[in-house]
């Protein structure tokens, strides 16, 4: 049941109860498992574009988290058996063990298309009320992700360390917004040791981390709530700290450096975004999560407190700002999730630019 009143009827899938959050879709075709475990996904609806799910099953590496973020799951034709070397068990009964309320066997060509059309919003499904008028009424009056402050729900109550494959190269204070486990894993491959700090860090708790750089997490909300981190962000930059963000990262140096944000219709979510690379010329194909967007020229340079600033990548779909940099300060970001979990790898030259920003710095 969407906010507007339209209605899809199918069969329970998953746990079987009722959940309410934001209705957004996901166009990529493999890699259910981490994204039903992406902390980013917390209190969306997650409507699966690709038409049959679950046929790998799930298995025990590839979790993003120690749990399903989901709110509910939206799946057209789920897979009646699973087939994997590495499966140890099906993506229903994991649906099931954690709660997960789904719904199946409906037209998820239809409901995408009406969330492309009308824009991501409100939704509930429900196996134990079959109550339109009331189901609608809960619906509307579930909260809205503008405004969500989600950050505190997902990040991590205690700092932990990944500690650098083989000779160590560099220590990196990661800020945990909702941060995926591949990342540390994508720096630990090239000598560096992450610190994962919760997303309450002050400035004190990464330096004495003895950090090289910093790095900003993926994680879901409404930016406009994150004060406290672009706070924690300016206060990096004035020390002229190198920073590297991502995805909600992205968004937080936005602000640090006075850029506005704002709500995308229908945002970006899947593992096939083409991005323009303006540095290099060159066009990826991405993972991307995100239901909003920082607003920057995307042809001029913007004068900031820490110096000038450009758009360095770019939605080759909408023209959305998928990067920043900094011309005048070691800080650069990007929209979308160069961990790629579960794919591409396009963008995993991006730690390598972290690399090669600190030893600039």
């Amino acid at each position: 049941m969407l906010e507007d009143g339209t209605t899809f009827t199918g069969e329970a899938y998953g746990s079987v109860g009722e959940t309410f959050g934001e209705a957004v879709f996901s166009t990529g075709m493999t890699g259910y498992q981490e994204t039903l475990t992406d902390p980013s996904y917390h209190r969306q609806v997650v409507v699966m574009t690709a038409p049959h799910v679950g046929n790998t099953g799930v298995n025990a590496d590839d979790d993003e988290s120690g749990r399903i973020w989901v709110a509910g799951y939206v799946v057209r034709d789920p897979s009646r058996s699973y087939s994997n070397w590495r499966a140890c068990g099906g993506l229903e009964d994991r649906l099931m063990a954690e709660g997960v309320v789904g719904i199946c066997d409906l037209d998820t060509r239809a409901l995408t298309r009406h969330l492309r059309e009308r824009g991501a919003m409100r939704v509930g499904i429900s196996s134990v009320d079959d109550d339109v008028a009331g189901v609608l009424e809960r619906v509307r009056r579930s909260p809205e992700m503008a405004g969500a402050d989600l950050v505190a729900d997902v990040t991590t109550p205690q700092p932990y360390v990944v500690a650098a494959d083989g000779e160590h190269r560099l220590t990196v204070a990661a800020i945990d917004l909702g941060i995926k486990r591949n990342t540390p894993r994508r720096m630990a491959v090239r000598g560096i040791t992450t610190h994962v700090l919760p997303a309450t860090s002050s400035v004190e708790d990464i330096l004495a981390t003895g950090a090289d750089a910093v790095f900003l997490s993926n994680g879901p909300g409404d930016p406009a709530t994150a004060d406290p981190q672009v706070a924690l962000t300016r206060s990096l930059l004035e020390q002229r700290v190198p920073l590297f963000g991502i995805c909600f990262g992205n968004q937080i140096l936005g602000r640090a450096l006075g850029l506005g944000t704002f709500k995308l219709k229908y945002g970006h979510r899947g593992i096939n975004q083409p991005v323009l690379d303006r540095t290099t010329g060159k066009v990826e194909v991405t993972a991307h999560n995100h239901g909003f967007a920082v607003s920057a020229p995307l042809d001029a340079t913007v004068d900031t407190s820490f110096g000038r600033a450009e758009v360095s990548h770019v939605c080759l779909n909408d023209n959305v700002v998928e990067g920043l940099r900094l011309l005048d300060a070691p800080a650069f970001s990007v929209q979308y999730h160069p961990e790629a979990a579960a794919g591409p790898h396009d963008a995993d030259y991006l730690f390598d630019r972290l690399l090669e920003l600190v030893k600039r710095a």
